[in-house]
């Protein structure tokens, strides 16, 4: 008995994890040696960031078994799911130590042992470095509430634990047949069943001509209006597994009830998935579990989990004809500045000289002027616009462009861009040399996935790359 309890006051002293080092980055946990099944204990960890300031990622697999749950994040989403803990930074605090815990929870039928470890991801210098955990050993204290004929070791518990079959995993999302108001407007409502997603997502709506739209409700999304396209953008979802948005249509004179369509797209494993959004004449109003599950079981849906893919529709509508607007030629300065900017480049602010380093660009070689396709996340930059076709190599000749000018078709329009670039920083440098040595004043990086085309703000997040004015 005395020396059971001598092993037990071992196993309840905090044991301090080596600290691992990367430069001048280090990760210190701390945990303890044992967990009583039926319990929790807390796991913490304190960063020291060094100069790391972008996108970070704490990850630690947990045996089956073993439950999470957030205590304190540090301003990093927390998740939870197919064993794995989560906690990501896409910008780390400004602290230079960061510290986070989570605990973590023993099914009160276990015994025996299992190790805990994890692994800390960051960029430094546009690489991609991680830091690994060694592992450590924690013990079970069986429970001496539980049958003993129940208790079973954790490792046979993982073999023998199946998969909850009666929950069904689907993303998905249904408009509300559009409800004429007594204010002689439409109201659309959006359901969103979104599961466990927790990044980028976007709702994309085509709303017939003669239509102006609002938001009534964004749930914390980015909503624009803009050339006959309703979007809601979001960087961090609402934490619930489903959630409605709302906005009104306001008619013109004599304009009919809307036609719309529309594409929700979102983020899963690194690829960006995409599906029609379903019109149903349904009631999205005090919505509960058991009436979400109802209407996802009654909707045969066009796009479901097993059948997205990394394209998105067409819907674009059209657009005026035009011919590619290049700015007339301005006086040269030593200093370009204009609005700030944000990720999808809709504005932007720039300090350059006309120093500024020209990047080489590959010239592609090939005989056509034609985009061709290329794998992975890559970014271009993208001159000009418009609808009628033009020789491209003799039309920007006059500005003396180091690289080969290609044109594709995108949304109905001929787009023409330069360069080949993996890293954004290179293109951002690329955009801002052009800026400065040519009149074309509103180039703008443009993104691509496996040669599709993706906003700026989507090929960071999925490149875990770092976004630069």
């Amino acid at each position: 008995m005395i020396r059971f309890g001598i092993v037990l006051f071992q196993f309840l002293g905090i044991v301090l994890v080596n600290i691992f080092f990367s430069g001048d980055v280090s990760v210190n946990m701390d945990v303890a040696g044992q967990i009583d099944a039926g319990n929790d204990i807390i796991v913490s960890a304190t960063i020291n960031k060094g100069n790391i300031s972008g996108f970070s990622r704490f990850q630690m697999e947990l045996p089956i078994g073993i439950t999470a749950s957030n205590v304190s994040a540090a301003n990093a989403d927390f998740s939870f799911k197919d064993q794995k803990v989560r906690l990501i930074w896409l910008r780390l605090p400004t602290d230079q130590t960061i510290t986070f815990s989570f605990k973590i929870h023993c099914n009160e039928r276990l015994k025996g042992t299992f190790d805990l470890a994890g692994k800390f991801s960051f960029i430094d210098n546009n690489e991609r470095k991680t830091i690994d955990l060694q592992a450590k050993s924690i013990a079970i204290v069986p429970s001496t509430s539980i049958d003993p004929n129940l208790i079973v070791d954790i490792r046979e518990f993982g073999r023998s634990a199946s998969p909850q079959s009666d929950q069904t995993t689907l993303i998905a999302c249904i408009r509300q047949k559009p409800i004429w108001s007594s204010n002689k407007d439409y109201i659309v409502t959006l359901l969103v069943n979104k599961e466990s997603l927790q990044k980028f997502a976007k709702i994309e709506e085509v709303i017939p001509k003669g239509f102006t739209a609002m938001a009534l409700d964004s749930k914390d999304g980015v909503f624009t209006f803009k050339d006959g396209k309703v979007k809601f953008l979001w960087m961090n979802l609402p934490a619930d597994p489903y959630f409605t948005v709302k906005y009104k249509l306001i008619p013109a004179n004599g304009v009919t009830a809307p036609g719309i369509t529309g594409v929700f797209s979102y983020i899963q494993e690194d690829k960006t998935q995409s599906m029609m959004i379903i019109e149903k004449d349904v009631d999205l109003a005090n919505l509960t579990p058991e009436s979400v599950k109802s209407i996802l079981q009654s909707t045969t849906l066009i796009a479901s989990n097993q059948n997205a893919t990394n394209t998105t529709t067409n819907t674009t509508p059209k657009q005026p004809n035009t011919t590619p607007k290049i700015p007339v030629k301005q006086p040269e300065v030593a200093q370009v500045t204009t609005k700030p900017a944000t990720p999808n480049e809709t504005t932007r602010t720039v300090t350059q000289t006309k120093t500024t380093k020209i990047i080489k660009v590959p010239n592609g070689g090939g005989i056509t002027d034609l985009l061709e396709p290329q794998s992975g996340i890559y970014f271009r930059v993208q001159l000009a616009a418009g609808h009628k076709p033009l020789n491209s190599k003799r039309y920007f000749k006059k500005y003396k462009l180091e690289d080969n000018v290609r044109k594709e078709q995108h949304e109905g329009w001929i787009k023409y861009s330069v360069g080949s670039f993996n890293v954004y920083k290179d293109a951002r440098d690329y955009r801002v040399h052009i800026w400065n040595t040519t009149s074309i004043g509103d180039a703008f990086v443009a993104a691509y996935n496996e040669g599709k085309r993706i906003t700026v703000q989507e090929a960071l997040m999925v490149g875990n790359q770092k976004w630069y004015q």
